[in-house]
């Protein structure tokens, strides 16, 4: 698909709120008691499917390859639950991206909120829910307002 419109031409400031947004997200990865970047990019790919984002999918696929993500998990990761590749944390983060993608379907079960809360900090269940608003956000930006799929590269928006 390409862009139906360029949102970053349209509204610079709005997509400039957005990258400051990332930003954030990243620089709160980087602490000792941070969520990992790893897992973000897991997360922000498991959304992406979830919501058939193209250009989401290829580009957070290959800034997880770049980062040393496992082929493997990357395959599975769509069937998450039914492999032994995903640890606890990863699990409850993974739950709970696919809850709060799917929320107008589905209330969010109280025991997918106490496993999160099994592993996560009150601050980093705040900045993965916030990472997974905004990834669901950058996907309806992309699948409604179209956007070049195959075009990124590694760390364009860093």
């Amino acid at each position: 698909m390409t862009f139906r419109l360029n949102y970053y031409q349209a509204s610079p400031d709005a997509m400039q709120t957005m990258l400051n947004i990332e930003k954030f997200i990243r620089t709160q990865s980087t602490k000792p008691e941070g969520v990992s970047q790893q897992l973000l990019e897991l997360v922000k790919i498991r959304v992406s499917q979830m919501n058939g984002c193209a250009y989401c999918l290829d580009m957070y696929t290959q800034d997880a390859m770049a980062a040393d993500e496992s082929s493997q998990r990357l395959f599975t990761l769509s069937a998450w639950r039914e492999t032994p590749f995903f640890n606890r944390p990863e699990r409850a983060a993974l739950a709970w991206a696919e809850a709060l993608t799917s929320v107008a379907t589905a209330p969010v079960a109280a025991s997918t909120y106490d496993e999160i809360r099994a592993h996560f900090s009150e601050e980093q269940i705040t900045v993965l829910t916030l990472a997974i608003n905004t990834i669901n956000s950058w996907n309806r930006f992309a699948i409604g307002l179209g956007a070049d799929v195959g075009s990124y590269t590694p760390g364009q928006f860093k």
